[in-house]
């Protein structure tokens, strides 16, 4: 048990029967009148529902046991992504339901940290960007410059991002895994 004044981002609640939210965003908010409060923005672990809630200041919430474990990318095994424990190379089969859209920026032997509950895998965080390779995108044309437009180009992972018109098929791109945008050469 923690209270709302032990608030961190990142924390993972037990609220609502037993459900587990993430803490995205919270702020202390203390009115010139009446008692202090804490706004949160919390994102359903496992269905990734975003919800506001507030809390009053000092009040008792249920923090989870979530054990954070850095493992490795190894194959697809039909809906399943397979990761190996980096410490004690077990395997571990996690649902494409729990990788998410993280499955767009993942390669053979990717790090990755993956979170568990009650032996229950959670989320997969990636690194905030890879490095990943343009497995096909159209050419650019004469005259294009750097501070033009952008194209759509497909990685080799399958996904596809937005690049500037001067990118070419088989170059390394860095790409942020949150939103999915192009940050620049490898």
């Amino acid at each position: 048990m923690a209270t709302t004044n032990d608030l961190k981002n990142g924390m993972v609640l037990k609220l609502d029967g037993g459900e587990l939210w993430a803490v995205v965003e919270f702020q202390h908010v203390k009115p010139g009148k009446g008692g202090a409060f804490v706004r949160t923005k919390l994102k359903n672990v496992l269905s990734g529902k975003v919800v506001d809630k507030t809390f009053n200041a000092g009040v008792k919430v249920d923090v989870a046991n979530v054990d954070k474990r850095e493992m490795q990318y190894s194959y697809r095994d039909g809906d399943d992504f397979v990761f190996m424990d980096t410490e004690t190379y077990d395997m571990v089969n996690v649902s494409a339901g729990t990788v998410g859209d993280a499955a767009n920026y993942m390669l053979e032997n990717t790090l990755a940290t993956v979170a568990f509950n009650e032996g229950a895998a959670l989320y997969v965080d990636l690194p905030a960007a890879v490095e990943l390779t343009i497995s096909n995108t159209e050419p650019g044309l004469q005259g294009d410059r750097s501070t033009g437009g952008t194209k759509p180009a497909t990685l080799e992972t399958g996904a596809e991002i937005k690049v500037p018109l001067f990118i070419t098929t088989g170059e390394k791109v860095k790409v942020d895994t949150r939103s999915g945008e192009y940050l620049g050469r490898a």
